[in-house]
């Protein structure tokens, strides 16, 4: 019981955190993200490893909405079989290769309204910071959540010496402790539960909420993905139809096609 408790006592400190330290970088980053979509771009979304559960947080799933593009490599996130084909030794090793960012983004056309955000609890390693920089060629806005104390400690990997924090015009903090995992039981010699799941999820959740809120000020209301718990069944089945259409839509200009109805 008493590790169940220190976890709990840890998340709510990391959101008080949060709530005491990162609202007004987060406006500003719904600020950004509001003129992409407001504006008929994209916010483009990338992550490795474990941070493609919070793009997968952000849409699509009910109470989210389209103009989120998600830039999820199988070969970077694909955890499920740790050993064997698709390993995470592949994985952990893929990460670190310069010049894959370039590769992944030569299949879509990235232009102004759009914009970028790229999660990574260590900001360091050379994918995300590679991307990050292939963003800055192409004078997009970019937001970058990362633990900012774990990101700060950490040596840049990348040949640049750049790190996440670096190259971001808005830094967002998951407020979870360097190192990540939150618990140490008597005994045992390493700490567990880690927090950056629940902390990057706060994050994303109230970045979320406030990008609607500003749409919705713009007149220009998203497509929710709600559930028929609130609408009925008819209503929430076609309000996924319209939303995924509006998803396509939005596919199709970043692939370089023409816009269809």
């Amino acid at each position: 019981m008493n590790a169940m408790r220190s976890y709990i006592d840890a998340v709510e400190q990391i959101i008080r955190r949060i709530r005491d330290t990162q609202l007004d970088a987060i406006d500003k980053a719904a600020e950004i993200c509001a003129a992409s979509i407001g504006g008929g771009g994209l916010v483009h979304l990338f992550g490795t490893g474990h941070s493609r559960i919070l793009i997968e947080e952000i849409f699509p799933r009910h109470g989210s909405f389209p103009g989120f593009h998600s830039l999820v490599e199988l070969s970077l996130t694909f955890h499920n079989q740790v050993v064997g084909n698709n390993g995470q030794r592949q994985a952990m090793f893929i990460e670190h290769i310069e010049g894959l960012a370039g590769m992944i983004l030569r299949n879509f056309v990235l232009n102004p309204p759009d914009s970028f955000v790229i999660f990574s609890n260590s900001g360091v390693n050379e994918v995300v910071v590679d991307m990050a920089l292939e963003v800055k060629k192409r004078d997009l806005p970019l937001i970058v959540l990362v633990s900012a104390d774990h990101c700060a400690v950490s040596p840049a990997k990348h040949s640049s010496g750049k790190k996440l924090m670096d190259l971001a015009d808005v830094v967002l903090d998951n407020c979870v402790p360097a190192g990540d995992a939150l618990v140490t039981i008597p005994g045992l010699a390493d700490p567990v539960g880690p927090g950056s799941t629940v902390g990057g999820a706060t994050v994303v959740n109230l970045l979320k909420c406030a990008v609607a809120e500003k749409l919705t000020a713009q007149g220009k209301p998203p497509q929710v993905l709600t559930s028929s718990y609130f609408i009925g069944s008819g209503a929430s089945a076609q309000r996924f139809d319209d939303a995924y259409d509006e998803y396509r839509r939005g596919l199709v200009r970043a692939l370089g096609g023409t816009p269809i109805d």
